[in-house]
Formats: structure tokens, C-alpha cells, sequence
């Protein structure tokens, strides 16, 4: 597995995201320091909202999970494994992501791909 580097831990903004491009592809990246781990990755892309947009959403937790919100429609994504809550058939791509010595890495591909929206 290959890995770019997208900044150190300084550059990030506590609870909240940057998008960061990856390959390519424009990821959001949240940082959320807590027990395991504290930088999550998925895809920037909302897919039912159709848009980049996924970065600029409200980071919380639900049903035991941490989320970050769609500022288009709300729907919550999973930052673990990139899954709708609210929509079971939805999930954006889910980027491992590493740290060392403060600087942060998000993986070349993802990990979890998307699934299609019926």
C-alpha cells in the first residue's frame, strides 16, 4: 500500500475537517483525537447530495458512532466505515490513515469502497 502525505497534525483543524486530494481524489479528513484513533478519512463526495462537500460537515457522534454530518441533506457517515445511517444500501470510501512523528499520511486507495445508491 502506497501513502501520500498530507500535512503534519498542526495543519488539521480539531473536531472538525480539511479535503485534502489523494490520488486524485478529494478526500475529507477529520481530525478526532480520542482512544484508537484520531485521524479518519473518507471520500469528500456526498453521494446523494452530489457534491464535494463532505469536509465542511458537522463532526459529532450517533448511535455509538463517530459521524460527521452532510451540510446538504444531513445524512450521517460513518468516519469508521463510511456507511449512511440513514440510508442502509449508501457508503462513501474509507481511507486508512497513519501518523507519524506528527506527520499525517491517508492511503493511496481506499480501504472500503463505496457502495451504489439503489
Amino acid at each position: 500500500m502506497s501513502w501520500y502525505k498530507i500535512g503534519t497534525l498542526n495543519d488539521l483543524v480539531l473536531h472538525s475537517g480539511i479535503c485534502a486530494q489523494v490520488n486524485n481524489q478529494q478526500v475529507a479528513v477529520f481530525y478526532i483525537p480520542n482512544d484508537k484513533q484520531s485521524v479518519f478519512a473518507i471520500s469528500n463526495f456526498d453521494p446523494i447530495g452530489k457534491a464535494n462537500v463532505l469536509a465542511r460537515g458537522i463532526v459529532g457522534s450517533l448511535q455509538t458512532r463517530l459521524v460527521v454530518a452532510s451540510p446538504l441533506y444531513k445524512q450521517h457517515f460513518c468516519l469508521t466505515t463510511g456507511q449512511c445511517l440513514e440510508a442502509e444500501t449508501i457508503r462513501v470510501p474509507v481511507y486508512k490513515t497513519k501518523i507519524e512523528h506528527d506527520q499525517v499520511f491517508i492511503s493511496s486507495q481506499p480501504v472500503l469502497t463505496a457502495s451504489a445508491i439503489s
